[in-house]
């Protein structure tokens, strides 16, 4: 039985059958608990403005790229876009300013993402926790929030400006998403930042910790490693693809109901070979610029990180259906968001 305490003997196995056994435990646990459903969402980027100072985010204030938020018009033209392939899942993204991106604005897109998605979620700046409930009784169902690192110190040496700096209010964010009635909420962290032993077994007691304390959320983890930005590094990422496969399959022995979340920043083959072991939701088709799905040429986009699988739509669908899986371009139905 694997627990806590094996998170690095996990990592550092190197014995192909045990490696092996690891895999097929996660696959049949995946089996059991998801079938052979996978889930597809899109992201979609509204603004870059950020007044964080982040080493390793193509958003990052001191970055001289083309800052862009998008006009009510735009959003619309975006979403329409999106929803026009069949995806109903939106993940609706901003840098992280309080300034540019307020309330009000998050709101707005809310209330046009309404019109084409039965399930909405945000990956914004942290908020308090009555501006959490603004939103959920607005239609916002989910929230992705990331503490990056869990390294105190680490955290400190790459978050050098903004109300990003403040690790305590990043890290309490998700108490305050499950108090405001929000359905599901997604946590991870950025691979390549800090020790990896050390960050997953402070995610999962983070995690363990929300579903002892809401256990009426549904959670889901994440683990973006770190990427170029149009070819420069901007951090070095030491996690192997092998290491990263193993982490896929520890979250899903250790936690066999939480969903697994995998984003076009890895390779088609890795999410491919992914997807057996415990993954449970991937994007598709993605753009992680604003205004790049519709808006701006190629050229003129400044992304947040360079992707990896530039398949489009069908061919995933396509893919999935030969694995014999099942792609859910939604499992919502838009109900009304009753606040708490």
């Amino acid at each position: 039985m694997i627990t806590l305490k094996d998170i690095n003997n996990v990592l550092a196995e190197t014995r192909p059958d045990q490696i092996e056994e690891l895999a097929q435990k996660a696959h049949r646990i995946k089996e059991q608990f998801f079938g052979r459903t996978i889930s597809l969402y899109a992201p979609l980027y509204i603004s870059n403005y950020c007044t964080s100072l982040c080493t390793y985010c193509g958003f990052s204030v001191n970055n001289p790229i083309k800052r862009i938020k998008l006009s009510p018009d735009q959003i619309e033209q975006e979403m329409a876009c999106i929803s026009g392939t069949g995806i109903q899942n939106i993940l609706i993204l901003t840098g992280e300013s309080y300034k540019a991106t307020p309330l009000s604005y998050l709101k707005e897109a809310v209330e046009i993402a309404r019109k084409h998605f039965p399930n909405i979620c945000l990956e914004v700046h942290p908020m308090d926790e009555e501006e959490y409930r603004e939103l959920f009784a607005y239609g916002v169902d989910g929230i992705t929030i990331y503490q990056e690192t869990y390294d105190r110190t680490r955290y400190q040496q790459v978050h050098l400006r903004g109300k990003k700096k403040d690790y305590d209010y990043r890290y309490q964010a998700p108490g305050r998403i499950a108090r405001s009635g929000m359905r599901n909420i997604s946590m991870g962290i950025l691979l390549g930042l800090s020790e990896v032993d050390q960050d997953l077994l402070a995610l999962y007691e983070h995690l363990r910790f929300m579903e002892k304390n809401f256990p009426g959320v549904e959670y889901s983890l994440s683990f973006p490693r770190l990427r170029p930005i149009k070819g420069m590094g901007f951090e070095p990422c030491q996690v192997s693809d092998e290491t990263f496969i193993k982490i896929i399959c520890l979250t899903r022995i250790l936690f066999p109901r939480v969903g697994i979340n995998l984003s076009t920043r890895e390779n088609a083959t890795l999410r491919d070979h992914a997807l057996e072991l415990g993954v449970t939701r991937v994007s598709a088709a993605s753009k992680t610029s604003v205004g790049g799905y519709t808006i701006l040429n190629p050229e003129e986009q400044d992304p947040q990180f360079d992707i990896q699988d530039e398949r489009s739509l069908d061919e995933i669908v396509h893919l999935l259906k030969k694995r014999n899986f099942d792609p859910v371009f939604t499992d919502w139905r838009r109900i009304v968001n009753e606040p708490l």
